[in-house]
């Protein structure tokens, strides 16, 4: 049935990505309208999420940003597909990284570089920075359960180089790339909400407690890996700036979770200046009233 599914989806998607962006945006509107309208597609997770973080802004002032998110998340998804036909040259002047240099700067001087990322903007076309720099890249990724949907959504993603490992095996592999002294840049995205039973350190994201992801922080402090946050801008639609900062330049000797706690303080910033580009999807919040009494009361 996996099969089947795949064989009847693909040659669409592969007329989808090569269409013109304006004709690809016409059917993005289509899209969002059937599925915030007609299907309502995690409007509750949303509408919850957006009521959770922005209670003190009116009902109207929220669902203007729910409206917008969608618009995104359709954007977004079109986008993806696009990936399959877009032009090496398309995808430069849509996704302009403003300061490669700090991050060629890092590869000149034999650091390996952890570039994390939050459910933000657009992740999808980070994946063109492999035609700038030199290291051997990376991307951890949850695999999709349909198999051949996975492997389409990782030659859409390794396009440009970047070989995609599992969650599972990312530790493993980033080991021995250093055993092996070769440089090499992963992506990871770390905003998700970690499994409740390991949880290994909880902070405030965008005033509320929860667990927050560790384990980019914990590879760099021993791997010697450089964090550098990732920060995308929506400037237009099809159109994303992506700036680079470095979390900390000798990761071993900051003390715990204060690399993963300046993440989610990045992320927080980016939120606040257009929350309409975060995935409200997520249910990033869901372990909220689980956190230690310890905690709670602290």
């Amino acid at each position: 049935m996996q099969l089947v599914v795949y064989i009847l989806s693909y040659p669409l998607l592969w007329l989808i990505s090569r269409l013109p962006f304006k004709i690809l945006y016409v059917i993005s509107d289509g899209v969002y309208a059937l599925l915030y309208n007609a299907i309502g597609y995690r409007k509750k997770v949303v509408r919850n999420n957006l009521a959770l973080v922005f209670p003190e802004k009116s009902e109207e002032e929220r669902l203007l940003i729910e409206k917008e998110f969608y618009k995104h998340f359709c954007d977004m998804f079109l986008e993806m597909i696009k990936t399959l036909g877009i032009t090496t040259e398309q995808i430069k002047k849509r996704y302009v990284f403003t300061n490669v240099e700090v991050f060629q700067k890092l590869e000149n001087s034999g650091k390996s570089v952890m570039i994390m990322m939050p459910h933000y903007a657009s992740w999808e076309w980070v994946f063109s920075l492999n035609t700038l720099i030199s290291s051997k890249a990376y991307a951890i990724y949850q695999p999709i359960q349909n198999k051949y949907f996975d492997k389409l959504v990782r030659d859409i993603r390794s396009k440009y180089g970047t070989t995609l490992i599992k969650t599972s095996e990312s530790r493993k592999i980033i080991a021995d790339s250093k055993k092996a002294s070769e440089l090499i840049t992963v992506g990871i995205i770390s905003d998700q909400s970690p499994m409740l039973n390991r949880a290994r350190h909880w902070a405030k994201f965008m005033g509320i407690l929860v667990p927050i992801h560790v384990g980019a922080e914990e590879i760099c402090k021993s791997t010697d890996m450089i964090p550098v946050y990732l920060k995308v801008k929506k400037t237009g639609r099809g159109y994303y700036e992506a700036t680079f900062k470095v979390l900390a330049e000798n990761p071993s000797e900051i003390p715990d979770y204060e690399i993963s706690e300046a993440f989610m303080n990045e992320t927080e910033k980016v939120i606040l200046e257009a929350p309409e580009y975060y995935f409200w999807t997520h249910k990033r919040w869901k372990h909220k009233d689980k956190a230690p009494k310890a905690l709670q009361n602290s």
